[in-house]
């Protein structure tokens, strides 16, 4: 049997990604992404657009998700694996901070992992139920 936390496989690669951004251990996360990473977040998203490098991904996602939203968590809950294909279905959940509104919204994620790092991420989620937590249907601007 595979330790876990040293495996290889495309969906314990995943796997880790999820608990390590759950937790806030950025550190962990980055390690789980490949030096040349394409990050995507879905078109109409707050942080829409495609990010490289591991530092790329969590400076312009996972950190500025966690100065605009208390608690964000993707759930996942569902892996389906194919080869080097991972899609995973999962629920977003968060409360804004400038609003104070939650949000649960469901949504899916393809990953593509390559020598045990994820070397490409794409997001589909229903954008509209994030921004109408939003205040003006998006993230605040940069100061």
């Amino acid at each position: 049997m595979t330790d876990f936390a040293t495996s290889t496989a495309p969906a314990d690669v995943v796997r880790r990604q999820y608990l390590a951004s759950a937790t806030g251990n950025l550190e962990a996360l980055r390690a789980t992404l490949a030096p040349d990473v394409e990050w995507t977040e879905m078109a109409g998203f707050p942080l829409a657009g495609t990010y490289r490098t591991p530092a790329g991904v969590t400076a312009n996602v996972m950190e500025k998700l966690a100065a605009e939203w208390d608690d964000w968590t993707a759930h996942d809950d569902t892996y389906i694996a194919d080869g080097e294909n991972v899609a995973v279905l999962a629920r977003y959940t968060a409360t804004n901070k400038a609003t104070g509104k939650a949000i649960s919204v469901r949504v899916a994620h393809h990953f593509v992992v390559r020598g045990g790092q994820i070397v490409r991420f794409e997001q589909f989620v229903d954008t509209a139920k994030v921004r109408e937590a939003m205040p003006s249907g998006g993230l605040s601007p940069e100061p």
